[in-house]
């Protein structure tokens, strides 16, 4: 198969953001085009490890999140990445990172993919950014500060666009459901980037139709970014979204632009 021809832009990152989060975005940046710049798609999709959540690591993946951890040793905070997972520097700050969202996309050559992480302290996530690397494009938010995204503030399942997971580990009736009561539904396979986009009025609402599939870092940047934007995130089953490095939990996570569309979505999920 054949190499990607696009370059990868550096990444547009706002003032005031934390350092560690800086320099692990642009860290994944500059390894994300070195990666596309010196393999083929199948060699980036290839499957070279497991990572510490279990699931396979691709090329990309493993080249991204390499970097990423070299970028968090040497900003001397804690990380928690599937990749790696929980890397202890003894620091009272935690990167929590996706290093390459919607990898198959990614190695494919499919522009949608991207970098996610949150600084959490305690347990409690500061600020967000999700950095879409096909086009340099950035959310950024810290928690309890203005932000200028915001959310269709949509309330109603009726009439709504929305993102979802494939249907798989037998959620298809569920994810059946949310379709015939959706306006618009699209599947992109990059829920950070999704997320991203309900904070940003492009979709109202992004759900997993109870396949259990995300890991804490899939949801650590939503929970930040579309809250600060009016929206919620929340797990379709109810359970609490916890910065807990076991990496084997698993939720269903939702992104919806009010509480009302999210609970209209949890119960179609449901059913």
């Amino acid at each position: 198969m054949s190499m990607i021809a696009w370059p990868v832009p550096d990444p547009d990152l706002p003032s005031g953001i934390h350092p560690a989060l800086a320099d692990a975005a642009s860290a994944a940046a500059t390894a994300f085009r070195a990666a596309r710049a010196r393999h083929t798609r199948a060699e980036l999709g290839e499957q070279v490890a497991m990572g510490a959540d279990g699931t396979p690591t691709m090329r990309v993946d493993a080249l991204v999140d390499e970097a990423i951890v070299e970028s968090a040793s040497r900003n001397r905070v804690n990380l928690l990445s599937e990749e790696a997972g929980f890397v202890d520097h003894g620091s009272a700050v935690t990167l929590v990172i996706d290093p390459v969202d919607g990898s198959s996309n990614a190695a494919m050559g499919l522009p949608l993919s991207c970098f996610a992480g949150a600084v959490v302290t305690d347990n409690t996530a500061t600020e967000a950014l999700t950095l879409w690397f096909d086009t340099g494009r950035t959310w950024w938010a810290r928690a309890g500060e203005p932000t200028p995204y915001r959310t269709t503030g949509r309330t109603t399942l009726a009439g709504a666009t929305v993102t979802m997971l494939r249907p798989k580990n037998n959620s298809f009736d569920a994810w059946l459901r949310v379709v015939g009561r959706a306006d618009r539904v699209r599947v992109l396979a990059t829920t950070c980037l999704e997320a991203a986009l309900v904070a940003d009025g492009s979709v109202d609402a992004f759900v997993d139709s109870g396949s259990n599939t995300h890991r804490i870092m899939d949801l650590a940047a939503a929970m930040v970014i579309v809250p600060a934007a009016g929206g919620v995130v929340l797990d379709v089953h109810g359970r609490p979204l916890d910065f807990d490095p076991d990496l084997t939990r698993r939720w269903s996570g939702l992104a919806a632009a009010t509480p009302q569309l999210a609970d209209e979505l949890i119960q179609a999920v449901l059913g």
